[in-house]
């Protein structure tokens, strides 16, 4: 981290949570944030803080409905967010680095609740935004995950314009 944020301190706090399997304990760090970024109504919340607070929120759900919906506030989010502010935090941060990722995730809510097209539409932009990763673990990692989802997708309902087997939810 190039710039100390107490707010992404404790996002982070939350993560190594969620990453140690204590997901409830995640959830209640990320809802004590979410108060605290909801509660001055003065000024907008960072877009920083947003778009990463719903990015990992939306991990630690147990209802898909509830992970799509902090899936789609994060990428809302992104949309605010600007490669400034997101390089104040860190240098090698861009926003259109993060929308393969948040594209992707979006893909799998809606696939997890039987919504193939919106699933195949966010996961076309999540491909579609892939030139801006590296050919790092990450990059390789987010470029499997949509890989996978397609293969599901076209197991699941079949390939776009065809009729398929049924969506299966998780």
């Amino acid at each position: 981290m190039d710039t100390p944020d107490a707010v992404m301190a404790r996002i982070a706090q939350g993560q190594e949570r969620a990453v140690a399997g204590d997901r409830e304990g995640a959830r209640h760090i990320f809802e004590e944030v979410w108060d605290a970024l909801q509660g001055s109504g003065d000024t907008a919340p960072d877009p920083l803080h947003v778009v990463t607070l719903a990015h990992y929120m939306a991990d630690v759900q147990t209802d898909p409905a509830e992970e799509l919906r902090w899936d789609l506030r994060a990428l809302d989010a992104a949309d605010s967010l600007t490669d400034d502010r997101a390089k104040e935090h860190h240098s090698s941060l861009s926003v259109a680095g993060f929308y393969p990722s948040l594209h992707l995730n979006v893909a799998a809510a809606h696939h997890a609740l039987g919504q193939s097209a919106e699933a195949r539409h966010h996961l076309d932009r999540a491909a579609q935004s892939c030139e801006h990763l590296a050919d790092d673990g990450y990059g390789r990692m987010i470029r499997g995950g949509i890989a996978r989802l397609h293969a599901e997708l076209d197991a699941t309902v079949g390939p776009p314009g065809q009729s398929g087997g049924r969506a299966q939810h998780r």
